[in-house]
């Protein structure tokens, strides 16, 4: 009884004690300004918010706007709380919007979740990064990790969410303008070194 109780243990002392944590380096702030032809300017979101939300201190929130009418809004946010960010995360950042459920697609080869707006005009896209890869299940993934996440430091999950209100739901998803911000984005912020171990 003494063993197993120790074990149990274990990921209290891990967690809550040492608060062992993993950084790769990347941070959200490096995204670039301009993607994909687009300019961007900040949203008037508050901290405060994204940190109750999605236990979030790495964040952007921005509007990138085009020559053509294109406006998309890219959040993406960094948190050792996997389940705050791939648990409906459109519920927090597009509140009040009418979403079909999400469905799995493939966009520039990464695994992706699309939301398309009740009303035909609209779609919303999301991804989900951990560590090196992108998770299309992440309920059956964190099942999958549970018992290695229970005992090894916390590594974040980077959510990146993109919504283009003007896209028509029959459009081929990579010609909308959230598809190629959210490939863009990606693509930049993969581009900051790692220093996690390989």
């Amino acid at each position: 009884m003494s063993i197993i109780l120790a074990i149990a243990l274990v990921p209290t002392v891990i967690h809550s004690y040492l608060g062992a944590k993993t950084d790769d380096g990347r941070i959200t702030s490096a995204i670039g300004a301009t993607l994909a032809g687009l300019t961007s300017k900040p949203t008037e979101r508050r901290g405060a918010w994204v940190k109750d939300i999605y236990d979030s201190e790495d964040w952007i929130e921005r509007r990138y706007l085009g020559p053509n009418g294109e406006d998309v809004l890219l959040f993406v946010a960094r948190s050792y709380d996997l389940k705050r960010l791939y648990h409906h995360p459109e519920l927090g950042v597009l509140r009040g919007n009418d979403f079909t459920r999400p469905q799995p697609a493939k966009l520039a080869g990464a695994p992706v979740h699309v939301l398309q707006s009740q009303s035909g005009s609209g779609v919303a896209l999301y991804g989900l990064l951990y560590e090196r890869r992108f998770i299309e299940n992440p309920i059956s993934f964190q099942l999958k990790s549970s018992w290695w996440l229970l005992f090894s430091p916390r590594k974040p999950m980077t959510l990146f969410l993109a919504y283009d209100r003007h896209s028509q739901s029959t459009a081929p998803l990579d010609r909308s303008a959230a598809a190629r911000v959210l490939t863009a984005a990606i693509k930049s912020f993969l581009s900051q070194t790692s220093n996690a171990p390989s």
